[in-house]
């Protein structure tokens, strides 16, 4: 745990080593689970299965509520790897904000090539091994970015975000992302962008849609897949995804979120699109647990 304030955090997470040779015995590259939650892991067990026995490949990072008494967490996995944290306030910038602190504390472990944000109602759909190696060895981001028309997509962009942000290069997207230590340098170091939401996006705007599906498509687009690997269903409308309790988590349901849609990994295609899913009820945690062996292939 450190002691650096948010301004801190961000300048010594941006450093670059300049020289490529690793001293000594060079680490295998690790993936940095990022849980943004309120409270708890909700799906703790089912997450303890996932990382067991895969220890040097992982690290975890969860930011909750600061009011938060963590003693009451359920699990020392994901208590003792809580950082300095903020208050967050669905669809505001602090959000954002949130996530770049997430993302800084992960860039301090130089040996974190691949960052995942996540919350606590999601569950991944395979087991560690197969994610990690769909991870690692992608060539491309995993940020969704789309233009949308209509008062929840182009209607949300502000003309005070002339000429930094033209209405061209507004993106909505999927808050949930799949990304590489090159762009997350990029992103906890942005200083154009971002002050930019956090003048003119609040409200209705929910800078978590747009701020870093327009950033990336402005600047990174080129390594960009434009989708996310989590799986969240929106087909009911309304502001907030479809939620799923213990009697939705069948092994049909499940088998459609892991091979049922196709799309393209690292130019080819695949029905392998989705490596997480939310949004669960913590009461679908026994049936995920019962499932996932089988399903997931997640074993204790």
């Amino acid at each position: 745990m450190h002691d650096m304030n948010d301004e801190e955090l961000l300048w010594r997470a941006s450093m670059v080593p300049k020289r490529s040779e690793f001293p000594g015995v060079e680490p295998a590259p690790k993936v940095a689970f990022m849980f943004l939650i309120k409270q708890t892991v909700s799906f703790a067990p089912l997450w303890e299965k996932f990382f067991k026995g895969n220890e040097g490949l992982y690290s975890i990072y969860v930011h909750s509520d600061p009011s938060f008494n963590q003693s009451q967490t359920e699990s020392s996995m994901f208590r003792d790897r809580r950082i300095p944290s903020k208050v967050v306030e669905w669809g505001n910038a602090n959000m954002i904000e949130a996530e770049r602190r997430l993302l800084a504390n992960a860039l301090l472990d130089f040996s974190n090539q691949r960052f995942v944000l996540l919350s606590e109602s999601c569950i991944p759909l395979y087991n560690f091994s197969t994610i990690y190696s769909h991870l690692i060895n992608s060539s491309e981001n995993f940020v969704e970015a789309y233009d949308l028309t209509g008062p929840v997509g182009r209607g949300r962009y502000s003309l005070q975000m002339y000429p930094t942000i033209r209405l061209a290069q507004w993106r909505k997207g999927s808050q949930w992302f799949q990304i590489d230590r090159e762009l997350a340098i990029e992103v906890i170091s942005d200083t154009t962008y971002f002050p930019v939401f956090q003048k003119y996006c609040k409200g209705a705007c929910y800078s978590d849609e747009h701020y870093l599906p327009t950033m990336v498509s402005i600047n990174y687009w080129e390594r960009n897949s434009n989708r996310t690997l989590t799986w969240v269903d929106w087909s009911r409308g309304g502001p907030h995804p479809s939620k799923y309790s213990g009697s939705d988590a069948t092994k049909d349901f499940l088998e459609r979120m892991r091979t049922g849609k196709q799309c393209k990994y690292n130019g080819f295609k695949t029905n392998v699109c989705y490596m997480f899913a939310r949004k669960f009820l913590p009461g679908a945690l026994d049936s995920l647990l019962r499932l996932a062996p089988t399903v997931m292939h997640i074993n204790s």
